[in-house]
């Protein structure tokens, strides 16, 4: 139909004429309220951001005299940044004369990797940054899902 004879019907009907793909032959075009598309596809999108995850990195410091006390706690606090989904960054942070003992800062990073190793990957191996060893973890849900499984069997035997 033409133009005008759509544009007549919508105006009758008391809604829009939309214009769905314009570069075909002829013209596609809808009578809808265009007020109330608009809403539902802001809807849909905003749905689909509630949805969407956003990974963070969680930092961890340490020093390379930290107890065993204050290293198993922060142990238990990267389980679950790694089970919420979160990357984690252990750090280990040198003063003064600390540096000259870098296997420290080595043995430690180790201990938690061993720690996390059921809940995570190594996303990036420990480094010096000046007077900072970085590691990064990654959370790995295949690992997740063999814990899960072993506490299953655990559970059952």
């Amino acid at each position: 139909m033409s133009p005008r004879e759509a544009l007549a019907i919508a105006v009758q009907r008391g809604k829009d004429l939309i214009e769905v793909v314009p570069n075909a032959t002829p013209p596609v075009c809808k009578i809808m309220d265009f007020g109330k598309f608009k809403y539902e596809i802001q809807k849909k999108e905003k749905l689909q951001k509630k949805h969407q995850h956003v990974s963070q990195l969680k930092e961890l410091r340490f020093h390379p005299s930290t107890d065993t006390h204050d290293f198993e706690f922060k142990a238990k606090h990267a389980i679950q940044f790694l089970e919420d989904g979160d990357k984690v960054k252990a750090t280990v942070i040198f003063k003064g004369r600390e540096v000259a003992y870098k296997e420290r800062g080595f043995e430690l990073l180790n201990q938690l990797t061993e720690k996390l190793a059921a809940y995570s990957k190594i996303d990036q191996s420990a480094k010096m940054e000046g007077r900072f060893m970085v590691m990064i973890f990654a959370p790995d849900k295949t690992a997740k899902q063999r814990v899960e499984k072993q506490k299953q069997e655990q559970e059952q035997s």
